[in-house]
């Protein structure tokens, strides 16, 4: 068991060792998997806070601004950090393949590579995205324990989970963590990219705003965005929470709960069934929680949505209303 420790702890060593190896850090970061045309911060931060006029930036040898079609902008000592940034936000890449991202300031230099990839002709009218929160293959053992019992060895039966046509596994480690949490595994669903803990729809950098960090654009984004598709985010949690919270946000507070209510109204998904009331409301308003004193409630239904609190208003909104109004609950 010593052994077995000092091994593990060599490893961690080695593992903490390989993240701060280079000069620069850019986002996104290594090995990467981009969908094309799909939104994201390009950001580099160099130590020890270089001039504006020594850095240079490229993605395949060209420039990163003009190959991303994006204006790049440098901040030097962002917010009196002993670092300058290198932004370019709203970046894109159109064309799959391989891109090799390179950052210089003098003598110090570091490299990432990047896999673009592109999708098949769309095929489905309608998705919907199952998620159990937390659960495992453990977790479905217990299921088909409990509801089909067993006898000799053998189940009594199989869920229906059990009878889909394809299984895949996911690791689920984050960034900073073997351990994920529910923002940090959410966001990865949703944007295809790895972050750390409590953090959604953002690469963890060393910004102090929650609301700073390098963004990459989210599955509800795209769909909207590209093909105009309607986004629906429904929970049996409050919708400001992680895992429902990671269709829409950027942050890197999972906390952040009033913003993120702002980014679900900046985004407008068509139907948003939830709990969580108490971020839309102010505090002059009985169990509002906002400081803002923004009443976003209102704000939805300016917007066109209809309000709903009961089972009953919700059935009565359904058939009465045309399908795909929106839906506040």
């Amino acid at each position: 068991m010593k052994h077995l420790v000092q091994n593990c702890f060599g490893i961690i060593l080695v593992w903490a060792a390989q993240a701060t190896a280079h000069a620069q850090t850019i986002y996104p970061l290594n090995r990467a998997e981009i969908l094309a045309g799909s939104k994201f911060d390009l950001k580099v931060e160099f130590p020890e806070g270089p001039a504006a006029a020594t850095l240079r930036v490229t993605i395949n040898g060209a420039d990163a601004s003009t190959v991303v079609g994006r204006s790049a902008s440098v901040v030097e000592r962002e917010e009196g950090g002993n670092f300058t940034a290198y932004w370019v936000r709203g970046a894109a890449l159109s064309k799959p393949g391989r891109y090799v991202v390179e950052a210089s300031a003098g003598d110090r230099k570091a490299s990432v590579v990047w896999e673009v990839f592109d999708t098949p002709a769309a095929k489905a009218k309608n998705v919907i995205l199952f998620i159990g929160d937390g659960m495992t293959l453990t977790h479905r053992l217990a299921a088909r324990l409990f509801s089909k019992g067993m006898v000799e060895g053998r189940f009594g039966g199989e869920l229906a989970i059990d009878d889909m046509p394809n299984l895949a596994l996911v690791s689920t480690s984050g960034t900073d963590a073997l351990v994920t949490d529910s923002a940090n595994s959410m966001s990865a669903y949703t944007t295809g990219h790895k972050s750390c803990n409590n953090a959604l729809g953002v690469y963890c950098a060393r910004n102090r705003n929650s609301l700073d960090h390098p963004k990459v654009e989210t599955i509800s984004e795209i769909v909207k965005r590209v093909r105009g598709m309607a986004v629906g985010v429904v929970t049996t949690t409050e919708i400001e929470d992680a895992t429902p919270a990671a269709m829409v946000a950027h942050t890197r507070q999972r906390a952040d709960y009033d913003d993120i209510v702002k980014m679900l109204f900046s985004l407008q998904p068509e139907v948003i069934l939830g709990g969580g009331s108490v971020n839309f409301l102010p505090t002059s308003v009985p169990g509002g929680k906002r400081t803002d004193n923004q009443n976003y409630i209102d704000k939805f239904k300016e917007a066109g949505y209809t309000y709903v609190a009961t089972r009953t208003e919700l059935a009565s909104t359904t058939n009465s209303k045309k399908r795909g109004c929106p839906a506040l609950c």
